[in-house]
């Protein structure tokens, strides 16, 4: 006689959550595309995508909580924090900066900041190179293309 050593898993209630956060996620979609007028005389219309993806976002939900529900997700590995403040805290600079100090200060930061996540331990070279990439990205996106990006000290001493 053998004895079943199979033991049950407990539901991933992390993945639940996301389950349940993607169902209405896709509950919203399909809400708002609700409201999309226009294109009434043709059977494909301004809201047909919104509702693509709404069912979509739906089946993927079902799909999740099934999973989740079972134990099915692999384990997931550990996840380390110091790259990840790294990396939020350069999105947070770059958001309270992109005002005051400009797109290329503000995303040169952020540059800095992911590159250090990545391992660069060098930010006296990262922090200016991120800054002239992202003043090339500026002089392109606002010059050449003529887009509106936020200009900052920088930016306003050569244009």
């Amino acid at each position: 006689m053998s004895v079943s050593t199979q033991t049950a898993r407990r539901p991933d209630w992390a993945a639940l959550a996301i389950g349940v956060a993607l169902g209405i996620l896709g509950l919203l979609v399909g809400l708002d595309a609700r409201g999309i007028g226009g294109g009434s005389y043709a059977r494909i219309g301004p809201a047909t995508f919104p509702y693509v993806i709404a069912a979509v976002l739906l089946a993927l939900s079902v799909w999740t909580v099934i999973e989740a529900w079972r134990g099915q997700f692999p384990e997931r590995d550990h996840d380390e924090t110091g790259p990840i403040v790294w990396i939020v805290g350069g999105l947070a600079a770059q958001l309270l900066l992109l005002n005051t100090a400009g797109f290329s200060i503000a995303t040169g930061l952020l540059f800095a900041a992911t590159a250090r996540a990545f391992g660069k331990r060098r930010l006296y070279v990262s922090i200016p190179l991120g800054i002239l990439i992202s003043f090339a990205i500026w002089v392109l996106f606002s010059q050449v293309l003529r887009l509106s990006l936020p200009a900052g000290p920088l930016e306003r001493l050569f244009f």
